[in-house]
């Protein structure tokens, strides 16, 4: 037989495994036929698989005639008329076409029933155990592994079947990682860089447990100590050499065990062979270490991912061991930069370009950055726009002084809220939903401490204006993007989407400006609320925002601050903070200023307390520990962990877009020229009056360019949305183009 040789060399590297299971009558195993499909007796002198000496002769005859009747198949599959036996002789070549199409089918369908057998057999294990496997956050995850025949399957925990990924280990490759840290680590990977996941789970699940994100083209998995590591890379050895004889004899051993017998003993006398026979040593293996580098790592300076060819040191990894512990934060920074996920597919994209945006203004805490001396010129100013309102009255239409103004349009404002996006990435990894819902209170109030010095109000967008930008994150290197329209104009309303699909988080939601006058002070309300989305479980966080109060424009200082109560609220856990933005009280010290207060419950029930200000530290106490601690404190060191914000560079913006809209504005506001600045004002604002005129008249209705207003719900919806949960398999990267925010996906 020609597939004698390459059969026995298989099986010589897989000595041993039968001792798994308990004793055949028949020691003679099945092995599929590497050239048809089919099925031979493989001869009794194969090694690992002796017979005893009664069988001997019997044997021999057994052998020749599945030869005679294997190479009788062979032909048959081959359709090749010359060989075929009588009784199919007479075939007309149609029909012996019928028969191998017929064959064909038969073969698919069991080599599919074959590996649906093994991965959904519990008896079929060959091996099972914890163990750590680092992300895309560079940080490293406890798992359940199970490792059955062709396949590694990757669990939560191993009770509940929590499904987190299947590796396929056909095309993978394996090999030791260099660490300096206790256990042993070693590398699964795909040597071109492609997919090693299977697109669906055992069960049929379209999308896994979530974790923290997993590389899409390899794995780096640590085993707690060395001994465990080298069985580990033993048995994936055999999984991957010997895959197809693992299946049919595990399978066929498995249906003469007793079917109650538990997966764990499997696993554990399997662990226990390999330890037994020393396999990580060399004995027993056919293959010598030169054959083993040639054969199966084959060149790995060529196809290694990236980091690998760049670092020719192990940096330091951080590795917490606690048992309790079923994620692990990894902190240290060299870590981070190593085994960094390189697509392998060359990504053809005409995406908009962004520059990383110049550092900006934060200003600092407490009121001193929230007053202003108005001059005496701008004094008379002010009781000339005071003479054209009266208390009460909305201010929406009424023309204000430029000096007064920040040099951005408030849809730019808006984005303020996104700096600490990386919390969201967080929150959408949090397991736990109290922790969740922490963590998105703590972004909600990370948006407050960046602000103007003194008293500044942002343009008034014009109607049609839109403003993009982009936040990177380091850690995994995701994108957040950011795109605001002005969707009316009277009613002022403004219009914002914000998405990160592969960190699993998008917002939404529509602000309505109103500016009240009260005689010595205005107030200027955000009406409207915005929808925090995490895209894996389905979870709404409804949120609304607190309004600008400015008091002391007849006499005294003019000082800004935050008023009024806001809500964040998730229906489908029930968890729910309440959060009051106090103003400054006629007697108070400056001890009171921008003071909040808040908590946080489940239905009715207050788990927490939170106290503090929201351009400074703020503490929670827990009611039921009754411990106190930092919640959330803007620090030198938080503000320089800001992420990066990128605009759009200003060559490809629209004109529409607001930096290129208001470009004279900002331009005449930088140079402290007022005049020219109300100037340039006037002059967008009355072209925009004069296109309202003649649309008007033509009897046309102002159509929007990215949102689309729900008629039943009155709500503003991005045209281009995308909530999918991110798929590692097939999606690549995410961009934007024109306004509109795109994924790349796999061919």
């Amino acid at each position: 037989m020609k597939e004698e040789g390459p059969v026995r060399r298989r099986f010589s590297s897989c000595a041993g495994i039968s001792s798994v299971f308990s004793p055949r009558a028949d020691g003679r195993k099945l092995v599929r036929n590497a050239s048809f499909g089919g099925y031979n007796e493989l001869s009794p002198a194969l090694p690992g698989f002796d017979k005893g000496k009664d069988d001997v002769s019997q044997s021999k005859e057994d052998t020749a005639h599945s030869m005679s009747k294997s190479k009788s198949e062979s032909k048959l599959f081959n359709g090749s008329e010359k060989d075929i036996s009588l009784s199919s002789s007479k075939l007309t070549k149609k029909e012996s076409l019928k028969v191998q199409k017929k064959n064909y089918r038969e073969e698919k369908k069991r080599a599919t029933k074959e590996l649906l057998s093994t991965i959904t057999d519990p008896s079929v294990i060959v091996m099972a155990d914890w163990l750590k496997i680092r992300g895309t956050l560079k940080s490293w995850t406890k798992l359940w592994c199970v490792l059955k025949p062709g396949v590694l399957l990757v669990y939560k925990t191993p009770k509940n079947g929590q499904w987190v990924g299947t590796v396929l280990l056909n095309a993978c490759e394996l090999i030791e990682r260099p660490s300096k840290k206790d256990g042993f680590c070693f590398k699964l990977f795909h040597p071109l860089e492609q997919s090693i996941w299977a697109i669906k789970g055992p069960k049929g699940e379209a999308v896994g447990s979530i974790t923290q994100p997993l590389p899409s083209s390899y794995l780096i998995i640590r085993a707690a100590s060395e001994s465990d590591g080298r069985c580990w890379m033993d048995a994936l050895e055999l999984a991957l050499k010997c895959s197809s004889l693992l299946k049919r004899t595990m399978i066929r051993e498995g249906k003469e065990h007793d079917l109650n017998s538990s997966a764990d003993s499997t696993h554990v006398s399997f662990y226990g062979l390999l330890r037994a026979n020393n396999l990580h040593s060399g004995e027993n293996l056919p293959l010598n270490d030169s054959e083993i580098e040639r054969h199966h790592f084959k060149d790995q300076d060529m196809y290694s991912d990236k980091s690998d060819k760049e670092n020719d040191h192990d940096h330091e990894e951080s590795d917490n061991d606690g048992l309790g512990k079923s994620e692990e934060s990894d902190s240290d920074t060299s870590e981070r930069q190593d085994d960094s996920y390189v697509d392998p597919e060359p990504i053809d994209i005409k995406e908009t370009t962004y520059l990383e945006q110049s550092p900006e203004e934060l200003g600092e805490a407490g009121e001193a950055a929230q007053t202003e001396v108005v001059s005496e010129e701008n004094k008379s100013l002010i009781w000339t726009l005071l003479k054209q309102v009266r208390p009460g009255m909305d201010l929406s239409k009424v023309v204000l002084p430029t000096f007064i103004l920040e040099p951005r349009s408030f849809l730019d404002k808006l984005s303020d809220y996104y700096y600490h996006a990386d919390f969201l990435s967080e929150a959408a990894l949090e397991e736990n939903a109290y922790n969740r819902m922490k963590k998105v209170v703590k972004w909600y109030l990370s948006g407050f401490y960046k602000k103007p010095k003194g008293l500044k109000k942002p343009y008034n967008p014009i109607l049609g204006e839109t403003f993009r930008c982009m936040w990177i994150h380091p850690r995994t290197n995701s994108k957040t993007f950011y795109i605001a329209e002005q969707v009316s104009h009277h009613p002022p309303i403004s219009a914002f989407y914000v998405s990160n699909r592969k960190d699993g988080f998008c917002l939404s939601g529509s602000i309505l400006a109103k500016s009240k006058f009260y005689g010595n002070s205005l107030s200027a309300i955000l009406d409207g609320e915005g929808r925090l989305t995490f895209l894996n479980r389905g979870e709404d966080y409804v949120m609304t925002m607190p309004y600008a109060h400015c008091k002391g424009i007849l006499y005294g200082t003019m000082t800004l601050e935050l008023g009024g109560t806001v809500n964040i609220t998730c229906e489908k856990t029930g968890y729910s903070a309440t959060i009051e933005f106090k103003l400054k009280p006629f007697l108070g010290n400056n001890d009171s200023v921008n003071q909040i207060s808040g908590k946080i419950k489940l239905g009715k029930e207050v788990l927490a307390i939170l106290e503090g200000h929201w351009d400074s530290e703020v503490t929670i106490s827990d009611k039921k520990t009754d411990v106190s601690e930092i919640f959330w404190n803007p620090t030198s060191d938080i503000k320089q962990r800001r992420l990066p914000r990128y605009t759009v560079k200003f060559e490809e913006q629209d004109d529409f877009e607001s930096e290129k809209l208001w470009q004279q504005v900002t331009r005449a506001i930088n140079n402290k020229d007022q005049t020219e600045a109300t100037q340039e004002k006037y002059v967008l604002e009355e072209a925009q009056r004069k296109s309202a005129k003649e649309r008007k008249l033509k009897g046309e209705e102002w159509m929007c360019k990215l949102f689309d207003q729900d008629s039943v719900t009155g709500e503003w919806h991005y045209k281009y949305a995308d909530t999918r949960p991110w798929d590692p398999l097939n999606d690549m990267i995410q961009y934007e183009k024109d306004g509109t925010i795109q994924t790349k996906v796999r061919h």
